[in-house]
């Protein structure tokens, strides 16, 4: 009896609080619109393959379309998500392993996604040759190609440069390598994680146009999308048809609209939410999100992170007001010494099989590589001295356009990046506008863009950098936005103190702070800028292409005409070159950025 008397209590209660039952509206809402995109991208998976996938142009597909994209850009964040974690922790920790895993990273995040694209693509069919499963794990390991690397330097860059006085608090405490990386590396690292994120989504959407309708040769392996979707679009776009207006402008605002959505509804409560693991207490003014308030309410919301709660360890033990755990026995204990030995040896022997495994699948690919190269199996032709040449000099022009891409990008991002990390209010209003620029797939706006270029005169092997900067600028903006906002409002009070001026404040504050998360957007713009070749050098417009003589061109017409010699040549001669880039100048910079400008240092 008391029992029920209790629930009827509670009952009463609630109906007082209507806020908390709209609040637990919403709640199951967003949890049955993810449940429902994730049937229908499953459903989309499950279906039979067909020979030719057909896109309607039609205002009421856009709907489906836009969930089933946004479903794989989800699916692959997921996956980019456990990328980062695993990968940036054992960069990080493993000094030797640093040495290769970060020339590795920077090599695949450079190479365009048209030269893991057409392999992939073969291997997934053939592996599900009856089931449209195979294309939509292609599509989204494609998108995770496009966002993985950012989040990972990001969260490498920011386990590096946690304070040595926090790491030995960590060992004082006794905590092991788990509780450390719940405790302190993964809170440490949250602010850059997060609007690297953001950026790393942006980025998969760039090459949506690219991964959903794919073609190769006369084979097509589209996916039903948005950026299939826009893909014909364009393809059908004539701008002195009215009619053909219609589908990229719904396609534009239907993009808009979920970018909107995913920014208010995802992206802008974890960014509020990410302000706690600041290394200070919070002072001005703290950012808001009305989702996170609405949760907040919410009784099922509230359950579910008391329930999370008594599992998690006491995380004050970083901070020194729990009291301190008792200290372990130095005395090793019976058989200590024989786990400890048996340990390292097995610790020795599985180091020793990931690295047989890992050379033998680069000796496997080199030796796939090669006989591309010298044409085996004899249907290939082989590459050629003349198409050594061409390679080589297409690389050197590609590369002149991307360094002015970033250039050009971070010579406006540094400034207004630091003025909006460092003003709370301004970054609340500027961040859903920026998500949905930075979000929005250029690609999509190529066609308008290179129409005003040629309608002012400029000769398309320059536009095309404009192109380029559509894509990578944002990798630098994101990047100092969250160096920005990171800084300590106590060094703030401290340049009060000493009296400096603006300009002071910006060259010796605030350009030396954020200077390590400059350096990894700028590596990350670069290796975006690389990517955009594909897309930026080769634009179709009413079915004629404007190509600008580039590696990204060379590739694209590789991958049009199935010519995978001269495709494996292009990613040969681009993995070569941006692994002399990176130790010439990318690691001098990094080892700078570390030594001299960290708040570590």
């Amino acid at each position: 009896m008391s029992l029920v008397l209790f629930h009827t209590r509670r009952v009463r209660e609630a109906l007082k609080r209507p806020e908390a039952w709209a609040a637990d509206l919403f709640f199951l809402l967003l949890i049955c619109a993810v449940a429902g995109g994730l049937a229908n991208l499953g459903s989309s998976a499950a279906r039979h393959t067909e020979e030719k996938v057909e896109i309607s142009l039609s205002l009421l597909a856009l709907p489906k379309y836009t969930a089933l994209s946004l479903g794989r850009g989800f699916a692959a964040y997921i996956l980019s998500l456990i990328f980062t974690l695993v990968y940036g922790t054992i960069a990080a920790h493993n000094h030797r392993a640093e040495k290769v895993m970060l020339p590795a990273l920077d090599v695949l995040q450079a190479i365009p996604v048209l030269g893991f694209l057409p392999g992939l693509v073969l291997a997934m069919v053939h592996l599900f040759p009856t089931r449209q499963i195979g294309l939509e794990i292609s599509c989204i390991v494609m998108i995770f190609t496009a966002q993985a690397w950012n989040m990972t330097f990001s969260f490498h860059g920011s386990l590096r440069g946690i304070p040595q006085p926090l790491r030995e608090v960590a060992a004082v405490q006794h905590l092991g390598w788990w509780k450390t990386f719940r405790l302190l590396e993964v809170p440490a690292a949250m602010i850059g994680l997060v609007w690297n994120s953001m950026m790393s989504m942006a980025g998969g959407w760039f090459f949506l146009t690219v991964n959903e309708a794919f073609t190769l040769g006369d084979r097509d392996f589209r996916l039903p999308g948005i950026g299939s979707y826009m893909n014909e679009a364009i393809n059908q776009f004539d701008p002195s048809v009215a009619s053909t207006w219609n589908p990229i402008v719904g396609a534009i605002l239907a993009m808009t609209i979920m970018i909107v959505a995913v920014d208010q509804l995802f992206w802008r409560p974890i960014v509020v939410w990410s302000q706690r693991f600041k290394l200070e207490d919070q002072a001005g003014d703290v950012p808001t999100s009305w989702v996170l308030d609405i949760l907040v309410r919410s009784h099922i919301f509230q359950k579910i992170g008391k329930l999370l709660h008594r599992r998690r360890p006491n995380p004050t033990v970083l901070n020194g007001s729990a009291s301190a755990p008792a200290v372990a026995s130095t005395a090793p204990a019976s058989g200590s010494n024989g786990d400890a030995a048996w340990k390292r040896i097995m610790g020795f022997t599985l180091r020793g099989l990931v690295l047989v495994g890992l050379g033998c699948a680069a000796l496997w690919g080199a030796w796939v590589i090669i006989r591309l190269l010298i044409g085996l199996p004899y249907r290939y032709d082989p590459v050629g001295h003349a198409d050594w040449i061409s390679v080589i000099l297409a690389l050197l022009a590609s590369f002149l356009r991307t360094t002015a891409a970033v250039a050009i990008g971070a010579a406006w991002a540094l400034p207004v990046g630091i003025i909006i990390g460092r003003n709370a209010a301004l970054s609340r209003r500027l961040q859903p506008v920026i998500q949905v620029v930075a979000s929005f797939p250029a690609p999509m706006l190529f066609p308008l863009v290179t129409l005003g270029l040629a309608a002012a005169h400029v000769p398309f092997t320059a536009g095309c950098v404009a192109l380029m900067l559509l894509g990578a600028q944002w990798y630098i903006l994101f990047n100092v936005i969250a160096g920005a906002s990171a800084i300590p409002h106590d060094l703030d009070e401290v340049a009060d103190v000493y009296r400096m001026s603006r300009r002071e404040r910006w060259t010796r504050l605030y350009i030396p702070c954020v200077f390590p998360y400059l350096v990894t957007g700028l590596v990350t713009a670069a290796g975006g800028a690389w990517n955009a070749t594909i897309v930026s050098e080769y634009v179709q417009i009413r079915g004629k292409p404007l190509v600008a003589f580039g590696l990204g061109s060379t590739i694209n017409e590789a991958t049009t005409k199935a010519n995978y010699s001269l495709l494996a040549a292009g990613v040969v001669v681009m993995a070569v070159f941006v692994v002399l880039l990176n130790r010439l100048f990318w690691k001098r910079l990094y080892h700078l950025a570390e030594n001299r400008y960290s708040l570590n240092a």
